[in-house]
């Protein structure tokens, strides 16, 4: 039996076409077919534009009939199309009154917003043809790809050891030796490297199709880039200039196999998404996609038709509109269903709080929406917690007890305490515990726990420089952030002096102890591992040059603090008790508190809150973690400059203290492998050495 619909029942210079399904929106392969489906409120007529793979003028434009319309929704039915060859666009007619929130143009053609691959950038950097009048396209794409049974990972928050970095800057150096550096296929051979620096999740900065020559320039002699890609062109299709197969249409499948890889390794992949504005800018950015489909229904408007810019970014997406709302929510379950995605990170998420006026609400509905979705039920879903409008929520971001933020807090005041600031000790010792103060209502899973990322100084910039040095991206050192709270160990920059490579070095695994053993959900910048530099540079958004790229020679340089990290990392996993997000600091089952505080004196708290020189214990009770034995952690931290002595805890007599690291050793002796751990002489007291972190681990005979 032949369904009637797959009969044409109109034609169109030779090509035969005939009423399409509403849904699903975007481009679908039917039976001898493409189903096209656009919504647009206010245009009065829309065409679909269809052209031959790379030539510049299309080679059929069909009206859509009026009874093609369905409410808002223009749907056909094309038969017959090579869809393999085929890109695709839409030109609506309408209003014209940009004062009323009207943008429409006939003569532009439009990228459909649920395409799910887009060219005109397949290659990374290549030049556009200022001559094509339609530079972001449509692809049609059949998803026949073989996952062998792959399914998102759910892993518990808790457990997470996040990693996070730039697709092309990962690999793209030489001293990579990937074989196509900067794709996805070169993220697929890291994957080892991955799994022995023991992280189990990536979060890749945003993937979705953008415009690296967006606002792009030449300084120097350099050509910037809106490297980053915090500026979305499509949200459906992943950025084929990330893909070695990108020029040959495959982005899709080589995105999904490195998905499929990093899970058969255990490491879930959680996606930076920018839903708080797209690529189409301010009144004089161009049309692309939203401005002539919708302009009114997509974007935040002023009364008089201008774009609210609380992004920064010369717009603000109308994201409590029922139809954005519905769009953002249609592409994360298609993320999640289609590419496997464990998790979302959403840049400037204050954002998605806003009303239609920008005011914030109490209950917004996207948030909640997405926080009970049947579909992302599992998926986990971090807010950056804050907007470019002024609105702070580190805290109090709407939750629904879903959502977790990457924590602002903590980051400016472990930055804070370890380059020895007065008066942040007491916000320092709630910060460790998975800041209660912020989180009560919710668990330390909701403290996304950062001391670098991708948006300020690594690590090692951290500790190296006292100043931004933003000069390479040509706006006078005027952009990036004057408050990072660093220090540069005595001398601005590279430098030879041994003194000051070894203070560095030592406060680069300060920094990580602390992010590792603190309660909360740990976010490692890449390249951190090996103290990768961006030469003083806290704003790389522009730089696709050594600057933004890892240096991968650093890993042998450096590989002391690779070790560190990698034997940090260990000994998180090998302790539940770090990792428990309730805030249990009562007595347990060893008749200990979980959690206590002490000063150089066991149990005394009466003078640390305003000291650079304190201890901590957690004391995990075997029964209550499932793990061989009670075992008591003692972690004395001084960051003062001068030496402290500390008298320990009495723990039970048939324990002992070993030493598992003190961050002021050389290579070899600052830490241990389990069961490798160094008895310490005197089971009294320890010295700790300026600036220099010590953890000791009370149990049985090794």
């Amino acid at each position: 039996m032949i369904r009637v619909d797959s009969y044409p029942t109109h034609e169109h210079d030779g090509i035969k076409y005939r009423i399409g399904k509403v849904l699903p929106y975007g481009a679908s392969i039917v039976p001898n077919g493409v189903n096209f489906s656009i919504f647009s409120k206010y245009a009065t007529s829309c065409d679909l534009v269809l052209y031959k793979k790379r030539e510049k003028k299309p080679y059929a434009i069909i009206p859509f009939p009026k009874e093609f319309r369905i409410g808002d929704v223009f749907s056909m039915i094309v038969f017959n199309i090579d869809y393999e060859n085929v890109e695709y666009g839409y030109r609506m007619d309408g209003k014209f009154s940009p004062r009323e929130g009207f943008w429409f143009n006939k003569e532009k053609t439009l990228l459909d917003p649920y395409a799910k691959a887009v060219s005109g950038r397949n290659i990374w950097g290549e030049e556009p043809d200022p001559e094509n009048e339609f530079q972001h396209r449509g692809r049609i794409i059949y998803d026949d790809f073989d996952w062998e049974g792959d399914m998102p990972l759910e892993i518990p928050m808790e457990d997470l050891i996040i990693y996070e970095t730039h697709v092309r800057s990962f690999t793209k150096h030489s001293s990579s030796k990937a074989k196509y550096g900067g794709t996805f296929a070169a993220i697929a051979d890291k994957i080892p490297y991955l799994k022995e620096l023991g992280v189990n999740c990536i979060e890749f900065l945003p993937i979705f199709e953008f415009d690296e020559f967006e606002n792009s320039k030449i300084i120097d002699g350099n050509r910037l880039y809106n490297y980053w890609g915090y500026s979305t062109v499509n949200f459906f299709a992943p950025k084929a200039g990330y893909a070695a197969t990108g020029k040959y249409g495959m982005e899709v499948d080589e995105l999904k196999n490195l998905i499929k890889r990093l899970h058969r390794n255990g490491i879930e992949v959680i996606l930076d998404v920018v839903f708080n504005h797209t690529a189409e800018g301010n009144e004089r950015g161009p049309y692309i996609s939203y401005r002539g489909i919708d302009n009114k229904t997509y974007y935040l408007l002023t009364p008089n038709g201008e774009y609210y810019n609380f992004s920064g970014c010369g717009n603000t997406l109308n994201c409590n509109n029922v139809i954005v709302r519905n769009s953002i929510l249609d592409c994360l379950r298609y993320w999640v269903s289609e590419y496997h995605i464990d998790g979302f990170r959403f840049d400037l998420a204050s954002i998605l709080s806003r009303d239609e006026e920008g005011v914030p609400m109490t209950n917004p509905p996207l948030l909640e929406t997405l926080a009970h979705d049947a579909i992302l039920s599992k998926c986990k879903l971090i807010a950056e917690a804050w907007d470019a409008g002024g609105l702070y929520q580190v805290g109090n971001f709407p939750s629904w007890g879903r959502w977790a933020e990457w924590n602002g807090k903590y980051r400016d005041a472990i930055r804070r305490f370890i380059k020895g600031d007065s008066n942040i000790t007491s916000e320092f010792m709630e910060r460790i515990l998975g800041s209660k103060d912020l989180y009560d209502n919710r668990s330390s899973n909701a403290s996304v726990n950062f001391i670098t990322c991708h948006d300020g100084f690594t690590l090692y910039d951290l500790v190296s420089y006292n100043e931004k040095h933003n000069m390479a991206n040509g706006e006078n050192n005027t952009d990036g952030t004057n408050d990072n709270n660093s220090w540069n160990c005595g001398c601005e920059g590279e430098t030879t002096d041994v003194s000051t490579v070894k203070l560095r070095k030592k406060q680069i695994k300060n920094a990580i102890t602390i992010l590792l053993i603190s309660r909360g959900i740990p976010m490692i910048l890449s390249g951190d591992e090996f103290c990768n530099s961006q030469f003083g540079n806290n704003n790389a958004y522009c730089q696709d040059n050594e600057i933004s790229w890892l240096n991968w020679d650093m890993l042998e340089k450096n590989n002391d603090i690779y070790n560190y990290f990698k034997n940090i990392i260990k000994f998180r996993k090998l302790h539940p008790v770090l990792k428990n997000s309730s805030y249990d600091i009562d007595i347990n089952k060893t008749g200990y508190p979980e959690v206590s505080w002490h000063s150089e004196t066991p149990w005394n708290t009466d003078n640390i809150y305003n000291s650079l020189h304190l201890a901590v214990m957690f004391v995990e009770d075997k029964y209550k973690y499932n793990v061989k034995e009670d075992t008591y952690i003692y972690i004395a931290i001084n960051m003062h400059w001068e030496m402290h002595k500390f008298s320990l805890p009495i723990i039970p007599a048939n324990k002992k203290w070993y030493k598992f690291c003190d961050t002021s050793c050389k290579y070899g002796e600052d830490i241990y492998e389990e069961n490798k751990y160094i008895l310490i002489e005197n089971q009294n007291e320890i010295y700790v050495n300026p600036r220099s972190i010590i953890i000791l681990t009370g149990k049985s005979k090794q």
